[in-house]
């Protein structure tokens, strides 16, 4: 993909009108409204279901929905995201071991409704300073309303960077 191509995907994603309304199925139709879809068809008493990125551009990536239905990682409890954190770090470290990195990006970013993370191999060149550092899952922090966040493993914590726009980007594809 062109670099055009993919900033043109950038600017086209925006999520923040979302009317995807399961109870409501003619709402469901849209492509932006799929990962909404596989939450409420999500076997009971799955907390995050795991897929391979359908996206041909993105052969190595994985995505973390939450069962529950969620816009933004805010809308989620405490012990949702506890829950959505200790998952996704799990996929994250058997996919990549201590290479990995867990990114969501910000509504006006994303082309899916449904909250959703990208796992996959940070890339070596990316910037890995800044942020904050989280000792436990516990500790990882929310991001800005609707903004961005990525992960990263540092030693036996986790460093965080807040609020991002795409910062899918920092991954390989």
């Amino acid at each position: 993909m062109v670099l055009g191509q993919l900033l043109l995907l950038l600017f086209l994603a925006d999520v923040r009108g979302c009317v995807c309304d399961p109870a409501q199925p003619q709402t469901m139709a849209g492509k932006e409204c799929s990962l909404t879809k596989a939450a409420v068809d999500a076997e009971p008493g799955e907390t995050v279901i795991f897929k391979q990125d359908a996206n041909p551009t993105k052969p190595n990536r994985w995505l973390a929905i939450p069962h529950v239905l969620r816009h933004r990682l805010g809308d989620m409890t405490p012990d949702e995201r506890t829950q959505y954190w200790t998952a996704a770090i799990q996929k994250a470290k058997a996919l990549w071991n201590d290479q990995w990195a867990i990114a969501i990006n910000s509504e006006e970013r994303r082309s899916q409704c449904q909250m959703h993370a990208h796992i996959g191999k940070l890339l070596a060149d990316a910037d890995r300073s800044g942020g904050v550092l989280a000792a436990r899952v516990e500790d990882i922090p929310l991001p800005a309303n609707g903004l961005g966040i990525w992960i990263q493993p540092e030693g036996n914590q986790f460093r965080v960077h807040l609020d991002q726009a795409a910062p899918e980007t920092f991954l390989m594809r």
